[in-house]
This record gives C-alpha cells, sequence and structure tokens, in this order.
C-alpha cells in the first residue's frame, strides 16, 4: 500500500505538464521576413539567381502591359481617324455628284455662253491612207 500511497503522492506534488506551443511554419517564416533574418539565411543566398530571373520576368510582363495599351489606343485612333475620312470621302462624293448633274452644269456655264447641244452626238470614223496618214470621212 505504501508504494500506492507513493505514487498519488508523486502524482500530486509533480507539476503538470502542459504541451508546449509549436510556432507554425508560416508564423515563423513571416516573423523571419518582418524582423529580417531571412536576408542573412542561406535559403536567400542561394535563390538571389531565381529572384532577379522573376524580378527580370515581371518587368518584362509591365512593358508588354504598356505597350500593348499603347499600341490599342494608336489602333484606336487610327480607327477614328479613318472614320472622319470615310465621312468626308462620302460627303465629297455626294457634293461632286450634285455638281456634275447635267442640269446644275448648264446653269454653271450659262454665264459664259454655253449652251446645251440639241444635236445627238456621233462617232467621226478614221482611216490611215497606204502613207500612213490619218484621213476623216
Amino acid at each position: 500500500m505504501k508504494d500506492q500511497e507513493e505514487v498519488k503522492q508523486e502524482e500530486a506534488v509533480a507539476p503538470e505538464v502542459r504541451p508546449t506551443k509549436k510556432h507554425k511554419r508560416w508564423t515563423r517564416s513571416v516573423r523571419e521576413v518582418i524582423i529580417g533574418d531571412f536576408l542573412s539565411s542561406g535559403f536567400f543566398y542561394k535563390n538571389i539567381p531565381y529572384l532577379i530571373f522573376l524580378a527580370i520576368i515581371a518587368l518584362v510582363y509591365i512593358s508588354n502591359t504598356y505597350y500593348a495599351e499603347k499600341t490599342f489606343r494608336q489602333i484606336e485612333r487610327t480607327n477614328n481617324e479613318l472614320k472622319e475620312l470615310r465621312y468626308h470621302f462620302i460627303s465629297a462624293k455626294s457634293t461632286l455628284m450634285y455638281y456634275s448633274k447635267l442640269s446644275e452644269i448648264s446653269m454653271r456655264v450659262k454665264h459664259l455662253g454655253l449652251k446645251e447641244t440639241t444635236k445627238p452626238p456621233y462617232k467621226i470614223f478614221c482611216t490611215r491612207d497606204s502613207l500612213g496618214n490619218i484621213r476623216s470621212n
């Protein structure tokens, strides 16, 4: 019985054993970044070429985005200019068609003393003689 009593006393006297908290890996990593310990570790020095490669890729990606936006703006500007020129062409063409009507032409040349012909047009036939001179019929 003494053994059982001794065990009970030892259990009562022994301090409680609490499990220790293990720091999670990501909280430790964040803490190392904030403090700056990651710069002194060998992991950082081993990965410098990879980090430089990632930085270059990021710069290329950013410059490509700017180039694409600039090209898009230039295409939009060219399309707007094309629309304006098309409208100008259509209005100029309609004005030309209006001024090339026979009635409009006759009205504009009246002050010069020109009149419309009353005879219909006819063909003039030309022939060449044996010497190569042109003769009209």
